[in-house]
């Protein structure tokens, strides 16, 4: 099985808009947090993220989060 390329053992928190977002899932995107196709070739998707309302979101860059995305701090286990 495939391993996601660490980022950065810490989540990116962003002040999003409402909106539908693709996460990167694989690690290699040069946009991060954010899908931008480098996973083609791979076993890798990018994960929808619908944010409803403006808020300041725990994008998850590990790419290790029970939560997708979203961080749920999995990152101070690595």
């Amino acid at each position: 099985m495939e391993k996601p390329i660490i980022v950065q053992k810490k989540s990116l928190k962003l002040e999003m808009e409402s909106g539908t977002y693709l996460w990167c899932a694989c690690g290699a995107s040069k946009k991060q947090p954010f899908c931008d196709g480098s996973h083609k070739g791979t076993s890798f998707r990018p994960e929808k993220v619908v944010i409803t309302e403006k808020q300041i979101f725990p994008w998850c860059m590990c790419r290790h989060s029970e939560k997708g995305a979203r961080c749920d701090s999995k990152h101070r286990e690595l």
